[in-house]
Protein backbone atom coordinates (compact mmCIF):
# COMPACT_ATOMS: atom_id res chain seq x y z
CA UNK A 1 0.00 0.00 0.00
CA UNK A 2 2.41 2.95 0.80
CA UNK A 3 4.57 1.56 -1.90
CA UNK A 4 1.62 2.61 -4.19
CA UNK A 5 1.24 5.35 -2.34
CA UNK A 6 4.52 6.70 -3.16
CA UNK A 7 4.69 6.09 -6.63
CA UNK A 8 1.57 8.02 -6.97
CA UNK A 9 2.85 10.87 -5.19
CA UNK A 10 6.29 10.84 -7.30
CA UNK A 11 3.92 11.02 -10.43
CA UNK A 12 1.78 13.94 -8.91
CA UNK A 13 5.59 15.78 -8.31
CA UNK A 14 6.20 15.41 -11.73
CA UNK A 15 2.88 16.91 -12.55
CA UNK A 16 3.39 19.94 -10.44
CA UNK A 17 7.07 20.34 -10.80
CA UNK A 18 6.11 21.55 -14.61
CA UNK A 19 3.40 24.12 -12.84
CA UNK A 20 5.78 25.27 -10.47
CA UNK A 21 8.33 25.92 -12.97
CA UNK A 22 6.16 28.65 -14.80
CA UNK A 23 4.95 30.27 -11.75
CA UNK A 24 6.37 32.62 -9.20
CA UNK A 25 6.16 31.55 -5.71
CA UNK A 26 3.41 32.92 -4.72
CA UNK A 27 1.14 30.85 -7.42
CA UNK A 28 1.67 27.66 -5.15
CA UNK A 29 -1.24 28.88 -3.21
CA UNK A 30 -3.45 28.84 -6.12
CA UNK A 31 -3.48 25.20 -6.50
CA UNK A 32 -7.53 23.96 -6.16
CA UNK A 33 -7.74 20.12 -5.45
CA UNK A 34 -11.59 20.09 -4.89
CA UNK A 35 -12.75 20.16 -8.38
CA UNK A 36 -15.85 22.23 -10.06
CA UNK A 37 -18.78 20.07 -10.08
CA UNK A 38 -21.38 22.37 -11.98
CA UNK A 39 -23.20 25.50 -11.66
CA UNK A 40 -26.64 25.47 -10.99
CA UNK A 41 -28.32 28.97 -10.06
CA UNK A 42 -29.69 30.05 -6.82
CA UNK A 43 -32.91 31.42 -5.65
CA UNK A 44 -32.77 33.85 -2.98
CA UNK A 45 -34.83 33.47 -0.11
CA UNK A 46 -36.18 35.70 1.92
CA UNK A 47 -37.27 34.78 5.53
CA UNK A 48 -38.46 37.44 8.48
CA UNK A 49 -37.37 35.92 12.00
CA UNK A 50 -34.26 33.38 11.41
CA UNK A 51 -32.25 32.00 8.45
CA UNK A 52 -29.55 29.26 8.07
CA UNK A 53 -27.65 29.10 4.84
CA UNK A 54 -24.91 25.88 4.86
CA UNK A 55 -22.91 23.53 1.79
CA UNK A 56 -25.65 20.94 2.31
CA UNK A 57 -29.19 20.06 2.59
CA UNK A 58 -28.64 17.93 5.09
CA UNK A 59 -27.21 20.25 7.38
CA UNK A 60 -28.96 23.21 6.67
CA UNK A 61 -32.49 21.49 7.58
CA UNK A 62 -30.59 20.11 10.92
CA UNK A 63 -29.71 24.17 11.99
CA UNK A 64 -33.38 24.82 10.54
CA UNK A 65 -34.67 22.78 12.93
CA UNK A 66 -32.89 23.74 16.15
CA UNK A 67 -34.04 27.52 15.20
CA UNK A 68 -37.70 26.68 14.87
CA UNK A 69 -37.26 24.58 18.34
CA UNK A 70 -36.04 27.60 20.16
CA UNK A 71 -32.40 27.17 19.77
CA UNK A 72 -29.92 30.56 18.99
CA UNK A 73 -27.49 31.08 16.09
CA UNK A 74 -24.78 28.97 18.33
CA UNK A 75 -27.44 26.05 18.79
CA UNK A 76 -28.02 25.78 14.90
CA UNK A 77 -24.24 26.00 14.05
CA UNK A 78 -23.39 23.24 16.35
CA UNK A 79 -25.88 21.12 14.40
CA UNK A 80 -25.41 22.00 10.83
CA UNK A 81 -21.33 21.00 11.91
CA UNK A 82 -22.05 17.76 13.41
CA UNK A 83 -23.77 16.79 10.16
CA UNK A 84 -21.62 18.41 7.93
CA UNK A 85 -19.05 15.92 8.88
CA UNK A 86 -20.93 13.38 7.93
CA UNK A 87 -22.05 14.42 4.69
CA UNK A 88 -19.44 16.74 3.15
CA UNK A 89 -16.30 14.70 5.10
CA UNK A 90 -14.27 16.23 2.28
CA UNK A 91 -14.40 19.61 3.97
CA UNK A 92 -14.79 19.97 7.12
CA UNK A 93 -15.80 17.95 10.31
CA UNK A 94 -14.71 17.49 13.63
CA UNK A 95 -11.29 16.47 12.74
CA UNK A 96 -10.90 20.03 11.77
CA UNK A 97 -10.91 23.66 13.18
CA UNK A 98 -12.66 26.51 13.03
CA UNK A 99 -13.17 30.48 13.31
CA UNK A 100 -16.56 32.35 14.22
CA UNK A 101 -17.88 35.34 14.45
CA UNK A 102 -21.03 35.21 17.00
CA UNK A 103 -23.12 38.91 17.50
CA UNK A 104 -25.12 38.86 20.55
CA UNK A 105 -28.11 40.92 19.88
CA UNK A 106 -29.09 41.80 23.42
CA UNK A 107 -25.12 43.09 23.97
CA UNK A 108 -25.04 44.66 20.65
CA UNK A 109 -21.74 42.84 21.15
CA UNK A 110 -19.38 40.94 18.78
CA UNK A 111 -17.56 37.91 19.35
CA UNK A 112 -14.86 36.24 17.69
CA UNK A 113 -13.49 32.49 19.08
CA UNK A 114 -10.70 30.80 17.69
CA UNK A 115 -11.11 26.78 16.97
CA UNK A 116 -7.67 26.61 14.64
CA UNK A 117 -5.73 23.37 15.14
CA UNK A 118 -2.46 23.52 17.14
CA UNK A 119 0.52 21.83 16.22
CA UNK A 120 1.90 19.27 18.55
CA UNK A 121 4.32 20.08 21.76
CA UNK A 122 7.19 17.75 20.21
CA UNK A 123 7.10 19.66 16.30
CA UNK A 124 9.95 21.99 15.51
CA UNK A 125 10.87 24.10 12.72
CA UNK A 126 11.37 21.73 10.42
CA UNK A 127 8.64 19.27 10.93
CA UNK A 128 8.73 19.10 7.60
CA UNK A 129 12.25 18.61 6.27
CA UNK A 130 13.74 15.61 5.04
CA UNK A 131 17.46 14.89 4.35
CA UNK A 132 17.87 18.54 4.94
CA UNK A 133 15.34 20.10 3.02
CA UNK A 134 11.85 21.30 3.09
CA UNK A 135 9.31 18.69 1.64
CA UNK A 136 7.11 19.85 -1.41
CA UNK A 137 3.34 20.46 -0.11
CA UNK A 138 2.16 17.62 -1.93
CA UNK A 139 4.69 15.12 -0.79
CA UNK A 140 3.21 16.33 2.79
CA UNK A 141 -0.10 16.14 2.94
CA UNK A 142 -0.96 12.64 3.68
CA UNK A 143 -0.60 10.81 6.76
CA UNK A 144 -0.26 11.63 10.39
CA UNK A 145 2.53 14.16 10.04
CA UNK A 146 0.50 17.05 8.85
CA UNK A 147 -2.42 16.60 11.51
CA UNK A 148 -3.10 19.49 14.51
CA UNK A 149 -4.87 18.75 17.34
CA UNK A 150 -8.66 19.55 16.26
CA UNK A 151 -10.22 22.55 17.70
CA UNK A 152 -13.80 22.39 16.57
CA UNK A 153 -15.52 20.94 19.30
CA UNK A 154 -13.61 22.88 21.77
CA UNK A 155 -15.00 25.84 20.25
CA UNK A 156 -18.34 24.74 19.70
CA UNK A 157 -18.64 23.93 23.65
CA UNK A 158 -17.10 27.02 24.74
CA UNK A 159 -19.76 29.02 22.44
CA UNK A 160 -22.61 26.67 23.45
CA UNK A 161 -21.55 27.79 27.34
CA UNK A 162 -22.00 31.41 26.34
CA UNK A 163 -24.35 31.21 23.49
CA UNK A 164 -26.25 28.24 23.84
CA UNK A 165 -30.13 27.81 24.78
CA UNK A 166 -31.06 24.18 23.71
CA UNK A 167 -29.56 21.16 25.64
CA UNK A 168 -26.07 20.67 24.23
CA UNK A 169 -26.52 16.81 23.78
CA UNK A 170 -29.65 17.34 22.05
CA UNK A 171 -27.87 19.49 19.07
CA UNK A 172 -26.49 16.07 17.92
CA UNK A 173 -29.54 14.24 17.27
CA UNK A 174 -29.92 14.88 13.67
CA UNK A 175 -26.24 14.07 12.92
CA UNK A 176 -26.47 10.74 15.14
CA UNK A 177 -29.72 9.69 13.55
CA UNK A 178 -28.31 10.05 9.91
CA UNK A 179 -25.23 8.19 10.60
CA UNK A 180 -27.41 5.17 12.12
CA UNK A 181 -30.01 5.25 9.17
CA UNK A 182 -27.69 6.65 6.40
CA UNK A 183 -27.38 9.29 3.99
CA UNK A 184 -27.45 10.14 0.11
CA UNK A 185 -24.54 10.84 -1.24
CA UNK A 186 -24.32 14.04 -2.83
CA UNK A 187 -22.76 14.44 -6.53
CA UNK A 188 -20.02 16.51 -5.39
CA UNK A 189 -18.99 14.00 -3.30
CA UNK A 190 -19.16 11.03 -5.46
CA UNK A 191 -17.46 13.32 -8.13
CA UNK A 192 -14.52 14.14 -5.59
CA UNK A 193 -14.50 10.77 -4.58
CA UNK A 194 -13.76 9.18 -8.34
CA UNK A 195 -11.35 11.69 -9.12
CA UNK A 196 -9.15 10.56 -6.32
CA UNK A 197 -8.40 14.01 -5.43
CA UNK A 198 -6.81 13.29 -2.28
CA UNK A 199 -4.89 9.97 -3.14
CA UNK A 200 -4.49 9.18 0.41
CA UNK A 201 -8.35 8.16 1.06
CA UNK A 202 -8.06 5.27 -1.83
CA UNK A 203 -5.21 3.78 0.12
CA UNK A 204 -4.97 4.40 3.64
CA UNK A 205 -7.65 2.33 6.12
CA UNK A 206 -9.98 2.76 6.99
CA UNK A 207 -10.67 5.78 4.92
CA UNK A 208 -10.51 3.83 1.60
CA UNK A 209 -12.92 1.31 3.09
CA UNK A 210 -15.44 3.58 3.54
CA UNK A 211 -15.27 5.89 0.06
CA UNK A 212 -14.18 3.21 -1.26
CA UNK A 213 -16.81 0.00 -0.51
CA UNK A 214 -15.78 -3.16 -2.03
CA UNK A 215 -13.32 -1.24 -4.13
CA UNK A 216 -15.45 1.07 -6.01
CA UNK A 217 -16.01 4.51 -5.50
CA UNK A 218 -19.11 6.17 -3.67
CA UNK A 219 -21.51 6.61 -6.21
CA UNK A 220 -24.18 9.80 -5.82
CA UNK A 221 -27.86 9.01 -4.82
CA UNK A 222 -25.76 5.76 -3.16
CA UNK A 223 -27.68 5.22 0.58
CA UNK A 224 -24.66 4.93 3.30
CA UNK A 225 -24.33 4.67 7.10
CA UNK A 226 -21.53 5.60 9.23
CA UNK A 227 -22.04 3.95 13.26
CA UNK A 228 -18.39 4.84 13.65
CA UNK A 229 -19.58 8.48 13.14
CA UNK A 230 -22.51 8.22 15.40
CA UNK A 231 -20.52 6.40 18.28
CA UNK A 232 -18.07 9.13 18.32
CA UNK A 233 -21.13 11.88 18.61
CA UNK A 234 -22.83 10.25 21.16
CA UNK A 235 -19.62 9.95 23.12
CA UNK A 236 -19.32 14.14 22.72
CA UNK A 237 -23.41 14.46 23.29
CA UNK A 238 -22.97 12.47 26.41
CA UNK A 239 -19.57 14.30 27.59
CA UNK A 240 -19.03 17.28 26.03
CA UNK A 241 -15.39 17.88 25.21
CA UNK A 242 -14.19 15.61 27.46
CA UNK A 243 -15.52 12.86 25.39
CA UNK A 244 -13.48 14.33 22.17
CA UNK A 245 -10.30 15.44 24.24
CA UNK A 246 -9.61 12.77 27.12
CA UNK A 247 -10.66 8.39 26.74
CA UNK A 248 -11.28 6.60 24.08
CA UNK A 249 -11.92 9.01 21.70
CA UNK A 250 -8.90 10.98 22.27
CA UNK A 251 -6.29 7.41 22.24
CA UNK A 252 -8.05 6.88 18.53
CA UNK A 253 -6.89 9.99 17.16
CA UNK A 254 -3.57 9.91 18.77
CA UNK A 255 -2.94 6.40 17.56
CA UNK A 256 -4.52 7.03 14.16
CA UNK A 257 -1.87 9.59 13.50
CA UNK A 258 1.22 8.14 15.36
CA UNK A 259 0.74 4.92 13.75
CA UNK A 260 -0.37 6.23 10.30
CA UNK A 261 0.96 4.35 7.45
CA UNK A 262 2.23 7.30 5.72
CA UNK A 263 4.23 9.61 7.61
CA UNK A 264 3.19 9.07 11.15
CA UNK A 265 2.99 11.71 13.06
CA UNK A 266 3.49 13.58 16.91
CA UNK A 267 0.48 14.21 18.44
CA UNK A 268 -0.11 12.67 21.69
CA UNK A 269 -3.34 12.60 23.85
CA UNK A 270 -1.31 14.99 25.87
CA UNK A 271 -1.80 17.57 23.31
CA UNK A 272 -5.32 16.87 22.82
CA UNK A 273 -5.78 16.97 26.90
CA UNK A 274 -4.58 20.16 26.63
CA UNK A 275 -6.20 22.09 23.89
CA UNK A 276 -8.15 25.21 24.44
CA UNK A 277 -10.22 27.48 21.76
CA UNK A 278 -9.12 30.98 22.26
CA UNK A 279 -11.45 34.24 22.34
CA UNK A 280 -9.95 36.71 20.46
CA UNK A 281 -10.66 40.57 19.33
CA UNK A 282 -12.29 41.32 16.24
CA UNK A 283 -10.78 42.74 13.73
CA UNK A 284 -13.15 45.49 12.19
CA UNK A 285 -12.22 48.49 9.93
CA UNK A 286 -14.73 51.17 7.58
CA UNK A 287 -16.02 51.19 4.17
CA UNK A 288 -18.16 53.15 2.47
CA UNK A 289 -20.37 53.79 5.64
CA UNK A 290 -20.41 50.27 6.59
CA UNK A 291 -18.32 48.81 9.53
CA UNK A 292 -16.55 45.50 8.04
CA UNK A 293 -15.14 43.10 10.75
CA UNK A 294 -13.52 39.81 10.49
CA UNK A 295 -11.12 37.63 12.52
CA UNK A 296 -7.51 38.78 13.15
CA UNK A 297 -4.66 36.61 13.56
CA UNK A 298 -4.02 33.80 13.34
CA UNK A 299 -6.14 33.51 10.45
CA UNK A 300 -5.05 36.44 7.92
CA UNK A 301 -8.42 36.40 6.11
CA UNK A 302 -9.86 39.81 8.13
CA UNK A 303 -6.74 41.73 7.72
CA UNK A 304 -6.57 40.92 3.93
CA UNK A 305 -10.07 41.71 2.66
CA UNK A 306 -9.59 44.68 5.71
CA UNK A 307 -6.67 45.75 3.94
CA UNK A 308 -7.88 45.21 0.69
CA UNK A 309 -11.11 47.68 0.71
CA UNK A 310 -9.01 50.16 2.60
CA UNK A 311 -6.95 50.43 -0.55
CA UNK A 312 -10.38 50.33 -2.97
CA UNK A 313 -11.49 53.44 -0.46
CA UNK A 314 -10.45 56.04 -2.94
CA UNK A 315 -10.60 54.75 -6.07
CA UNK A 316 -15.04 54.70 -6.37
CA UNK A 317 -15.61 51.86 -7.31
CA UNK A 318 -19.53 52.88 -7.59
CA UNK A 319 -18.85 54.98 -10.79
CA UNK A 320 -18.12 51.84 -12.40
CA UNK A 321 -20.77 49.24 -13.45
CA UNK A 322 -20.75 46.12 -11.63
CA UNK A 323 -17.88 43.83 -12.52
CA UNK A 324 -16.96 46.30 -14.88
CA UNK A 325 -13.32 45.69 -16.08
CA UNK A 326 -11.85 48.32 -15.21
CA UNK A 327 -12.86 48.12 -11.56
CA UNK A 328 -11.94 44.71 -11.40
CA UNK A 329 -8.24 45.88 -12.95
CA UNK A 330 -7.86 48.37 -9.72
CA UNK A 331 -9.19 45.62 -7.37
CA UNK A 332 -6.75 43.00 -8.94
CA UNK A 333 -3.55 45.85 -7.80
CA UNK A 334 -4.99 46.15 -4.15
CA UNK A 335 -4.87 42.26 -4.01
CA UNK A 336 -1.50 42.15 -5.17
CA UNK A 337 -0.53 44.43 -2.64
CA UNK A 338 -2.80 43.57 0.37
CA UNK A 339 -1.56 39.54 -0.32
CA UNK A 340 2.08 40.96 -0.04
CA UNK A 341 2.02 41.98 3.02
CA UNK A 342 -0.12 39.19 4.16
CA UNK A 343 2.40 36.49 3.18
CA UNK A 344 4.97 38.88 4.88
CA UNK A 345 3.77 39.67 8.40
CA UNK A 346 0.41 37.51 9.38
CA UNK A 347 1.04 34.36 11.64
CA UNK A 348 -0.32 33.37 14.76
CA UNK A 349 -0.13 36.78 16.74
CA UNK A 350 0.94 34.67 20.36
CA UNK A 351 3.97 33.36 19.03
CA UNK A 352 5.32 36.31 16.67
CA UNK A 353 4.52 40.48 16.45
CA UNK A 354 1.75 40.86 13.47
CA UNK A 355 2.25 44.86 13.10
CA UNK A 356 -1.89 45.22 12.33
CA UNK A 357 -1.95 48.47 13.74
CA UNK A 358 0.94 49.85 11.35
CA UNK A 359 -0.57 47.52 8.49
CA UNK A 360 -4.23 49.45 8.60
CA UNK A 361 -3.45 52.71 9.33
CA UNK A 362 -4.35 55.35 6.89
CA UNK A 363 -1.04 56.91 6.21
CA UNK A 364 0.37 53.77 5.64
CA UNK A 365 -2.99 52.69 3.60
CA UNK A 366 -2.69 56.14 1.75
CA UNK A 367 1.10 55.48 0.40
CA UNK A 368 0.07 51.75 -0.60
CA UNK A 369 -2.45 52.63 -2.73
CA UNK A 370 -0.76 55.35 -4.80
CA UNK A 371 1.17 52.64 -6.40
CA UNK A 372 -2.06 51.12 -8.09
CA UNK A 373 -1.81 52.31 -11.97
CA UNK A 374 -5.06 52.39 -13.56
CA UNK A 375 -3.76 51.07 -17.00
CA UNK A 376 -0.94 48.78 -16.14
CA UNK A 377 -0.44 45.90 -14.03
CA UNK A 378 1.81 46.24 -11.51
CA UNK A 379 3.70 42.70 -11.27
CA UNK A 380 4.59 41.37 -8.19
CA UNK A 381 4.36 43.64 -5.34
CA UNK A 382 6.53 43.60 -2.33
CA UNK A 383 5.86 44.09 1.38
CA UNK A 384 5.11 47.94 2.23
CA UNK A 385 7.02 47.56 5.44
CA UNK A 386 10.74 46.54 6.44
CA UNK A 387 12.54 43.81 7.32
CA UNK A 388 9.47 40.65 6.04
CA UNK A 389 10.59 37.31 5.17
CA UNK A 390 8.08 36.40 2.39
CA UNK A 391 6.34 32.55 2.81
CA UNK A 392 5.20 30.39 0.55
CA UNK A 393 2.28 28.32 2.20
CA UNK A 394 0.15 26.74 0.44
CA UNK A 395 -3.60 27.17 1.54
CA UNK A 396 -6.07 24.55 0.24
CA UNK A 397 -9.84 25.35 -0.39
CA UNK A 398 -11.39 21.98 1.38
CA UNK A 399 -13.60 24.29 3.85
CA UNK A 400 -17.09 25.52 4.42
CA UNK A 401 -19.26 28.28 5.85
CA UNK A 402 -22.12 28.41 7.74
CA UNK A 403 -24.38 31.78 8.42
CA UNK A 404 -26.86 31.54 10.93
CA UNK A 405 -29.29 34.34 12.40
CA UNK A 406 -32.10 33.49 14.85
CA UNK A 407 -35.22 35.25 15.95
CA UNK A 408 -33.46 37.49 18.14
CA UNK A 409 -31.06 38.38 16.02
CA UNK A 410 -28.18 36.59 17.46
CA UNK A 411 -26.04 35.91 14.32
CA UNK A 412 -23.16 33.47 13.60
CA UNK A 413 -20.19 33.56 10.64
CA UNK A 414 -18.66 30.21 11.28
CA UNK A 415 -15.89 28.85 8.39
CA UNK A 416 -14.59 25.38 9.17
CA UNK A 417 -12.00 23.12 7.15
CA UNK A 418 -9.93 20.15 7.18
CA UNK A 419 -7.39 21.89 4.73
CA UNK A 420 -7.31 19.73 1.65
CA UNK A 421 -10.09 17.69 0.59
CA UNK A 422 -10.64 14.79 2.81
CA UNK A 423 -7.69 16.09 4.89
CA UNK A 424 -4.97 14.31 5.53
CA UNK A 425 -6.81 11.10 4.82
CA UNK A 426 -6.23 9.83 7.87
CA UNK A 427 -9.63 8.39 9.36
CA UNK A 428 -10.93 7.06 12.90
CA UNK A 429 -14.10 7.28 14.64
CA UNK A 430 -15.96 7.49 11.36
CA UNK A 431 -14.02 10.84 10.53
CA UNK A 432 -11.44 12.46 8.75
CA UNK A 433 -8.55 14.24 10.96
CA UNK A 434 -7.19 17.59 9.39
CA UNK A 435 -3.71 18.24 7.31
CA UNK A 436 -3.63 21.92 8.86
CA UNK A 437 0.24 21.82 9.88
CA UNK A 438 0.90 22.49 6.08
CA UNK A 439 -0.76 25.83 6.31
CA UNK A 440 2.92 26.63 8.04
CA UNK A 441 6.06 27.91 5.76
CA UNK A 442 7.91 24.58 5.62
CA UNK A 443 11.04 26.76 5.31
CA UNK A 444 11.31 28.58 8.93
CA UNK A 445 13.82 30.96 7.21
CA UNK A 446 14.19 33.04 4.16
CA UNK A 447 17.10 35.62 2.84
CA UNK A 448 18.32 35.35 6.66
CA UNK A 449 15.20 36.12 8.15
CA UNK A 450 12.53 34.19 9.99
CA UNK A 451 9.37 33.51 8.41
CA UNK A 452 6.60 34.44 10.65
CA UNK A 453 4.55 31.40 9.70
CA UNK A 454 7.57 28.96 10.53
CA UNK A 455 6.47 25.44 12.32
CA UNK A 456 6.45 25.88 16.55
CA UNK A 457 5.65 23.54 19.09
CA UNK A 458 2.02 23.78 19.58
CA UNK A 459 1.58 27.04 17.27
CA UNK A 460 -1.59 28.14 15.37
CA UNK A 461 -0.66 28.03 11.62
CA UNK A 462 -2.01 30.91 9.43
CA UNK A 463 -5.09 30.62 8.03
CA UNK A 464 -6.93 32.25 4.47
CA UNK A 465 -10.66 31.80 6.57
CA UNK A 466 -12.70 35.16 6.64
CA UNK A 467 -15.85 34.58 8.23
CA UNK A 468 -17.03 38.22 8.15
CA UNK A 469 -19.71 40.60 9.16
CA UNK A 470 -21.00 43.73 8.19
CA UNK A 471 -23.04 46.60 10.20
CA UNK A 472 -24.34 49.96 8.87
CA UNK A 473 -23.63 53.20 9.87
CA UNK A 474 -26.67 53.00 13.00
CA UNK A 475 -24.51 49.74 14.18
CA UNK A 476 -27.12 47.30 12.73
CA UNK A 477 -26.19 44.28 11.77
CA UNK A 478 -26.58 44.32 7.94
CA UNK A 479 -24.53 41.19 6.58
CA UNK A 480 -23.03 37.68 7.20
CA UNK A 481 -20.45 36.19 5.18
CA UNK A 482 -17.85 33.87 4.02
CA UNK A 483 -16.72 30.93 1.45
CA UNK A 484 -14.68 28.31 1.00
CA UNK A 485 -12.00 28.33 -1.40
CA UNK A 486 -8.19 28.36 0.32
CA UNK A 487 -6.05 31.60 -0.14
CA UNK A 488 -8.74 32.94 -3.01
CA UNK A 489 -11.32 33.30 0.09
CA UNK A 490 -10.23 36.75 0.52
CA UNK A 491 -10.85 37.55 -2.74
CA UNK A 492 -13.97 36.18 -2.96
CA UNK A 493 -15.89 37.78 0.23
CA UNK A 494 -14.11 40.76 -1.12
CA UNK A 495 -15.76 41.02 -4.17
CA UNK A 496 -19.37 40.10 -2.74
CA UNK A 497 -18.77 43.06 -0.63
CA UNK A 498 -18.09 45.69 -3.23
CA UNK A 499 -20.80 43.71 -5.28
CA UNK A 500 -23.42 44.79 -2.74
CA UNK A 501 -21.72 48.03 -1.07
CA UNK A 502 -20.42 49.17 -4.69
CA UNK A 503 -22.36 47.86 -7.14
CA UNK A 504 -25.79 47.94 -4.99
CA UNK A 505 -26.38 44.61 -5.77
CA UNK A 506 -28.31 41.98 -3.50
CA UNK A 507 -26.54 39.42 -1.97
CA UNK A 508 -27.42 36.56 -3.96
CA UNK A 509 -26.53 38.45 -7.04
CA UNK A 510 -23.25 39.84 -5.71
CA UNK A 511 -22.53 35.84 -4.97
CA UNK A 512 -23.04 35.01 -8.48
CA UNK A 513 -20.89 36.87 -9.91
CA UNK A 514 -17.86 35.74 -12.21
CA UNK A 515 -14.89 35.52 -10.40
CA UNK A 516 -11.84 37.55 -10.21
CA UNK A 517 -8.62 36.51 -8.25
CA UNK A 518 -4.94 37.97 -7.91
CA UNK A 519 -3.49 36.36 -4.98
CA UNK A 520 -0.24 38.76 -6.28
CA UNK A 521 0.72 36.24 -8.76
CA UNK A 522 -1.81 35.51 -11.97
CA UNK A 523 -4.61 36.54 -12.16
CA UNK A 524 -7.29 34.23 -12.83
CA UNK A 525 -10.48 35.14 -14.11
CA UNK A 526 -13.86 32.02 -13.89
CA UNK A 527 -13.92 30.17 -16.67
CA UNK A 528 -17.20 29.87 -18.94
CA UNK A 529 -18.04 32.89 -17.73
CA UNK A 530 -18.39 36.70 -19.66
CA UNK A 531 -15.39 37.48 -17.51
CA UNK A 532 -13.25 35.19 -19.14
CA UNK A 533 -13.88 36.79 -22.57
CA UNK A 534 -12.15 40.04 -21.40
CA UNK A 535 -9.13 38.31 -20.97
CA UNK A 536 -7.17 40.21 -23.66
CA UNK A 537 -7.86 43.49 -21.78
CA UNK A 538 -6.20 42.37 -19.01
CA UNK A 539 -3.05 41.17 -21.14
CA UNK A 540 -3.40 43.99 -22.89
CA UNK A 541 -2.79 45.42 -18.90
CA UNK A 542 0.44 43.39 -18.08
CA UNK A 543 -1.81 40.82 -16.47
CA UNK A 544 -0.46 37.27 -16.41
CA UNK A 545 -3.52 35.63 -17.01
CA UNK A 546 -5.12 32.02 -16.37
CA UNK A 547 -8.72 31.62 -17.44
CA UNK A 548 -10.20 28.74 -14.78
CA UNK A 549 -12.89 27.86 -12.37
CA UNK A 550 -12.97 29.32 -9.28
CA UNK A 551 -14.67 26.95 -6.90
CA UNK A 552 -16.36 29.35 -4.32
CA UNK A 553 -18.60 28.51 -2.00
CA UNK A 554 -20.44 31.78 -0.57
CA UNK A 555 -23.01 31.52 2.09
CA UNK A 556 -24.36 34.74 2.76
CA UNK A 557 -27.59 36.37 4.69
CA UNK A 558 -28.05 40.34 4.41
CA UNK A 559 -30.89 42.31 5.96
CA UNK A 560 -33.42 43.57 3.30
CA UNK A 561 -36.59 46.33 4.11
CA UNK A 562 -38.55 42.06 3.68
CA UNK A 563 -36.12 40.31 5.99
CA UNK A 564 -33.48 38.71 6.02
CA UNK A 565 -31.61 37.13 2.58
CA UNK A 566 -30.35 34.16 2.81
CA UNK A 567 -27.79 33.14 -0.64
CA UNK A 568 -25.95 29.99 -1.42
CA UNK A 569 -23.51 30.00 -4.01
CA UNK A 570 -24.23 28.33 -7.16
CA UNK A 571 -20.88 26.77 -7.81
CA UNK A 572 -21.69 24.46 -5.10
CA UNK A 573 -24.33 22.43 -3.22
CA UNK A 574 -25.47 24.59 -0.77
CA UNK A 575 -29.49 25.92 0.17
CA UNK A 576 -31.02 28.69 2.36
CA UNK A 577 -33.41 28.20 4.27
CA UNK A 578 -35.36 30.45 6.88
CA UNK A 579 -38.83 31.20 8.32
Amino acid sequence: MLKKLQCFMLLVGCIFNSVEAAQVSQERAARDPEASTGYQKKAKVVAKNAMVVAANPYAVEAGYQVLKAGGTAFDAAIAVQAVLGLVEPQSSGIGGGTFILYWQADKQKLHALDGRETAPSKATAELFFEQGKPLRWHDAVVGGRSVGVPGVIAALEAGHKKFGQLAWNKLFDHAIQLSEQGFIVSPRLAKLVGMEINPGIRLLAPAKNYFYPQGQPLQAGQKIKNSAYANSLNLIAEHGSQGFYHGQLAKKISQAVQNSAQAPGLLTSEDLAKYQAKWRTPLCGEYKNNRICGFGPPSSGGFTVLNTLKLLQTHNLHQFPANDKRALHVFSQASRLAFADRNAFLADSDFVNVPLFELLADEYIQQRTKLIQLKQDMGEAEPGLAVAAHSTTLSRPSTSHISIVDQWGNAVSMTTSIEMAFGSAVMTGGFLLNNQLTDFSFNPVTNGQPVANRVAANKRPRSSMAPTMVFNKKQQLTGILGSPGGSRIINYVTQTLIGVIDWQLDIQSAIDLPKITNLNGTTALEANTDLADQLNYFKQLGHKVQIRDLNSGLHAIWRTPEGWQGAADPRREGIAMGY
